[in-house]
């Protein structure tokens, strides 16, 4: 190529508010004589501007002034701004939004920042231009990063991902892999895939493990998840005959998980035995609660549990109302009280009627940890409980029975299969959403051979070795 103009990216994964920063420290800019820059805070571009004299530093939101330059570029390095989709708000993300699906890309709601960027960038390429960037593990798991990988490859002749199991900045609690992708404005129909042990410079990218094809069904097997292919070929061998073999469930089918009741003020509606005692709180009114994944230790909940948690005097008991009954007197009391006041004013219960009554309180039949280091744990319900939404609940249908679930819970297939569909966090972490938990596989009552194979065990155990489970 005959010019050698650049767009350099963010060098870390600072962000302020919702913005988009694609310039930040600088650290990229000044390997680069002839680049290009975008600094949405006035006094971070100054100080770019300072570091990267020659380089020409535009002020503003990266994504508006994405849609409307005309500047094209030979190659973009950098590292996408790291903002999770709580924040990535307001004007940034439709803008985001509106020049991805110009572009042929479409994210939902629930979409990070890096993931736009990364489609947005590429639309600035010049014909042949490359571009490389530190980009989040995110881009192995999250269903957002289908729609990422995909645009890329029918837009670049070459496009790989290296997978780097040890952190690259060991500061952070976020994992970090490595994007390339060449050729602009070609296409392929697949992607090289590099899984590293640990990554120190190299002058080109390292050698494909894998080569895989988005557009064929194995792609679409594995969720458009590349963290699969971490796995050693045969496991997941093991695991797509498994799937294929119909002998299998999944947890869906046989039971339905969702979020416990939401209060609005867990302080105020949950009161601890000697409280309620005090208060004269009819213990018809009161029912055991499962506040948080702490309490699901053990197989089983049972009475004993729950008389354990009163010995304590926990905060444990759920003051549940109904619409309509009448109230008796020390009820009417405690809802008269300094606490009820501030607990009526919350966003949860102003706007509710009547305040008091928390909606969509159940008793399940079991309880599933929301978030987990080793595995997400599955507790049987003995003792009536009802959960927050700090775990989830989880109801049989079609009258499966609850030891099976739980035999099936601890089975090897289902330990890889909680690797494979659950998605990761920093620090190590498992964190399980109800539409991910339904995709868990379980054995039949009388698994016999891949299903219950070593190999699924191993496989869970390198997946767990990817997270940094136990350092």
């Amino acid at each position: 190529m005959s010019s050698t103009r650049s767009l350099p990216g963010p060098p870390d994964r600072k962000a302020s508010g919702s913005s988009t920063r694609a310039a930040a420290t600088a650290a990229f800019l000044v390997a680069h004589s002839n680049s290009v820059g975008v600094e949405q805070d006035p006094e971070a571009a100054h100080i770019v501007h300072e570091r990267a004299p020659g380089s020409l530093i535009h002020q503003g939101d990266f994504f508006a002034w994405a849609a409307q330059t005309q500047e094209r570029f030979d190659c973009a390095v950098g590292n996408p701004p790291f903002i999770r989709y709580q924040r990535f708000t307001g004007e940034a993300r439709k803008a985001a939004q509106a020049l991805c699906a110009q572009n042929g890309a479409h994210f939902s709601a629930l979409s990070s920042s890096w993931a736009p960027f990364i489609v947005a960038t590429s639309t600035l390429l010049e014909p042949g231009g490359r571009m490389a960037f530190v980009v989040s593990a995110e881009i192995g798991h999250v269903p957002y990063a289908a729609p990422v990988i995909e645009h890329l490859a029918a837009r670049f002749e070459r496009v790989q991902i290296v997978a780097v199991r040890k952190k690259l900045f060991p500061e952070l609690s976020e994992d970090c892999w490595l994007l390339y992708a060449e050729g602009h404005t070609g296409a392929t129909g697949h992607i090289l895939f590099s899984p590293l042990e640990t990554f120190a410079f190299m002058p080109t990218p390292p050698a494909a493990r894998q080569s895989i094809r988005v557009d064929l069904e194995d792609w679409r097997t594995w969720g458009g998840r590349l963290r699969s292919f971490l796995l050693p070929a045969h496991v997941r061998a093991l695991y797509a005959g498994a799937v294929q073999s119909g002998e299998v469930t999944r947890l869906g089918d046989i039971a339905k998980v969702g979020i416990g009741y939401v209060t609005g003020a867990n302080a105020f509606f949950h009161l601890r035995p000697s409280e309620a005692k005090q208060r004269r709180i009819p213990s018809r009114m009161l029912v055991p609660s499962v506040r948080n994944g702490r309490m699901l230790a053990a197989g089983e909940i049972t009475t004993v549990s729950v008389k354990g948690w009163r010995r304590r005097d926990d905060g444990m008991l759920l003051l549940r109302l109904r619409k309509g009954e009448e109230l008796p007197r020390p009820v009417r009391a405690y809802l008269r009280t300094e606490e009820a006041m501030s607990a009526s004013c919350s966003y949860k219960c102003r706007n509710r009627e009547p305040w008091y009554v928390v909606p969509d309180v159940s008793v399940p039949d079991a309880f599933l940890s929301y978030m987990s280091s080793d595995a997400p744990h599955l507790v049987a319900n003995g003792a009536g409980c009802v959960g927050t939404n700090s775990v989830h609940v989880v109801h049989l249908k079609n009258g499966a029975g609850k030891a099976r679930l739980l035999r099936s819970w601890s089975s090897p297939l289902t330990r890889l299969s909680c690797e494979i569909e659950v998605h990761t966090l920093g620090g190590g972490l498992l964190k399980l959403e109800p539409r991910e938990a339904a995709q868990v596989l379980l054995p039949s009552e009388s698994p016999r051979g891949s299903r219950e194979d070593p190999a699924n065990l191993d496989g869970a155990e390198v997946l767990k070795r990817w997270r940094h489970h136990g350092g």
